[in-house]
């Protein structure tokens, strides 16, 4: 399975996207403020462009299996500067306020917002889920594309 996250629109608290599953737009996503490679201010910054794994374990935070994107193995997120990111998750949420580099889908958008987050999130994991008992790889891709708003 292959999940591909369009980062388009850009503030300075958030990063608005569009998540595809398999080429089929599912949800709109909300991430912290994409930076440069190599530039990561603890907790408002969303991972690097690229290409990760997707794991399904258990989240200490939340307390239960939450998917977790990773490119190395201990799990984490490093770019190509050694900056590195832990325990990035895809989870409900709505704000900036609600993400620490996870990402956060939503069914709408505004600005620095999404709504309707548990909705998206369970029907991801319904499919991650699915995915995972079919005994699939499931890859996540990030890329920047800004659009005007």
């Amino acid at each position: 399975m292959e999940l591909k996250v369009i980062r388009k629109w850009f503030s300075t608290k958030s990063t608005i996207g569009e998540l595809y599953i398999d080429e089929a737009f599912t949800c709109y996503t909300l991430e912290d403020v994409a930076r440069p490679k190599g530039v990561k201010i603890y907790g408002e910054t969303a991972i690097p462009e690229g290409k990760y794994k997707i794991k399904i374990t258990h989240s200490n935070r939340y307390n239960k299996p939450l998917p977790l994107i990773y490119n190395t193995a201990e799990l984490a997120v490093v770019d190509g500067h050694g900056v590195k990111f832990t325990g990035i998750r895809i989870h409900p949420g709505n704000s900036d306020k609600d993400t620490h580099g996870c990402l956060l889908p939503g069914l709408a958008k505004g600005k620095d917002f999404v709504s309707n987050s548990r909705d998206a999130f369970q029907g991801i994991m319904d499919l991650l889920e699915i995915s995972v008992e079919l005994g699939e790889e499931i890859v996540i891709e990030y890329s920047n594309q800004q659009e005007d708003v």
